[in-house]
């Protein structure tokens, strides 16, 4: 056998393997997804508030994300939310911010809050497990993650805002 043939041959066995490796890996990822099952734990309440007369649109339960890793995590591998739940992520500063679903399975609506507690973008029934970057088009503060849909149904609109109380 040639230099070259054997070069072939060992660049073959390394591509295979690490093909098999990375589906290997893939595969394992999506099992353990699928044997996820995080429940929502209810760490304060939200109210929606209507800026034209101040009334609330609707009051609901929130789980806080206010570090990296929750953040980072926020609603992936859940398999679903009640209507009255959100999930409400503070972030320390003002700040332009992008979400994306990654491993998401819930469809969601995306609002973005500044630090006034104002609405100031929101995305709609967002696609799950979609990559696709959903920037804010302000800075924000807040981000409520709410199921697909409720934006509409409640009436949200861009200047609304939200006041949330954290449980001890």
């Amino acid at each position: 056998m040639n230099f070259y043939k054997a070069k072939q041959i060992v660049a073959i066995a390394i591509v295979t393997t690490s093909v098999g490796i990375h589906v290997a890996c893939k595969e394992d990822k999506s099992v353990a997804a699928k044997k996820l099952d995080i429940k929502f734990k209810k760490e304060g309440e939200l109210k929606i508030v209507r800026a034209s007369n101040d009334s609330i649109l609707k009051t609901i339960d929130i789980e806080i994300a206010d570090n990296n890793y929750e953040r980072e995590t926020g609603l992936m591998y859940r398999n679903t939310m009640q209507k009255n739940q959100g999930m409400l992520f503070i972030f320390d500063n003002e700040q332009y911010l992008a979400f994306y679903m990654k491993n998401t399975i819930i469809p969601l609506d995306i609002l973005y809050i500044n630090a006034n507690n104002t609405i100031v973008d929101i995305y709609k029934s967002t696609t799950p497990y979609s990559n696709e970057a959903l920037p804010s088009k302000s800075i924000a503060k807040y981000v409520l993650e709410l199921n697909a849909g409720l934006a509409d149904e409640w009436q949200i609109e861009i200047g609304d805002s939200i006041s949330y109380n954290v449980l001890e």
